[in-house]
């Protein structure tokens, strides 16, 4: 297999002001940090949540508990990649495939970024709140400043460790764990399956962002930056990724025996994922760097959406 990075290009000038559409900065904002990648961990936060539903509980609370879930999931992610987009813009500046970058490229000043950035606290803050005031569960808000500090800390760790990929892995795999602690602490630190499927997240993630980083390699080891590809080369890289997503399909495998709600379907959707992860490789293998994008967006988000779509009907029937 071959994947390579393009030729060096010129740095991308700064574009200097807005259009005079007061929507521009979202609409530049939303289209650079890819909103639709939200899917990625959505579905594992609505899971976490049917996960620790009390049997005895009302759909009409149930239904507010999720709508806050879903609340907090949006800010959190809109904060993690508008801080990653703001501490990494030197760094995108140099690359030619993130060069255009709404920071990098000045299209967007940083001073709209901030203003971005601690609104998406504010209403992540805020949600996390309801829980307190709605539903008497002070945790979600105590934990929500340090949680937000973890996600935008990953942002810092290709500068000094390879480990950067599991890092991003494990501040999707909260998502879960968040969730069903908001609906219900108690359940949450008392469900074996809850913490494999965390586990099945962080190792799912940090394989497919090895495999994205291959784009990188070469501005990677220009800068110094650190990536299991432009560290370890990318033959180990890829080697390393396949391993991750073994133990991901084993850790679907250790969560479907550790929690008997989670039955046949989910075994059935726990086989499908792994076709799916081997055959997201067989592409890459294939297809080099064209293969990457049905790899690394339409099989991943497949991916999620099965096991939410699956987990969510086995825990509820």
């Amino acid at each position: 297999m071959t994947l390579t990075t393009a030729p060096h290009a010129p740095h991308a000038p700064a574009t200097p002001g807005l259009a005079a559409n007061r929507w521009a900065v979202p609409r530049l904002l939303a289209a650079d940090i890819k909103f639709s990648h939200t899917v990625f961990a959505m579905p594992f936060a609505i899971l976490g949540a049917f996960m620790a539903r009390p049997a005895d509980g009302t759909w009409a609370r149930f239904s507010g508990q999720l709508a806050l879930v879903a609340v907090c999931m949006v800010a959190a992610r809109t904060w993690a990649m508008v801080f990653n987009r703001l501490a990494d813009r030197t760094i995108d500046s140099l690359n030619p495939r993130t060069a255009r970058r709404v920071f990098a490229s000045g299209r967007v000043p940083i001073r709209q970024g901030r203003i971005t950035l601690a609104v998406c606290a504010a209403v992540f803050i805020a949600a996390a709140a309801g829980f307190w005031f709605a539903f008497g569960n002070p945790w979600p808000v105590a934990l929500a400043v340090p949680v937000l500090a973890f996600l935008a800390f990953y942002s810092y760790t290709k500068r000094f460790t390879w480990l950067c990929h599991l890092f991003l892995g494990v501040a999707l795999s909260l998502s879960p764990v968040a969730a069903a602690l908001a609906i219900d602490h108690r359940a949450a630190m008392s469900m074996p399956a809850l913490w494999w499927i965390a586990a099945m997240v962080a190792a799912w993630v940090a394989g497919f962002d090895i495999v994205y980083s291959l784009q990188d390699v070469q501005a990677d080891k220009a800068q110094h930056l650190w990536s299991v590809p432009s560290r370890l080369g990318i033959h180990p890289a890829l080697w390393i990724s396949r391993a991750l997503h073994a133990a991901a399909v084993l850790f679907l495998l250790a969560a479907g025996r550790a929690d008997e709600r989670l039955g046949p379907l989910f075994l059935f959707a726990t086989l499908a994922v792994g076709v799916l992860l081997a055959a997201e490789h067989v592409v890459l293998s294939r297809r080099g760097r064209e293969g990457l994008h049905m790899a690394f967006f339409t099989i991943n988000g497949i991916v999620s959406c099965v096991l939410g779509i699956v987990g969510c009907t086995d825990v509820s029937l």
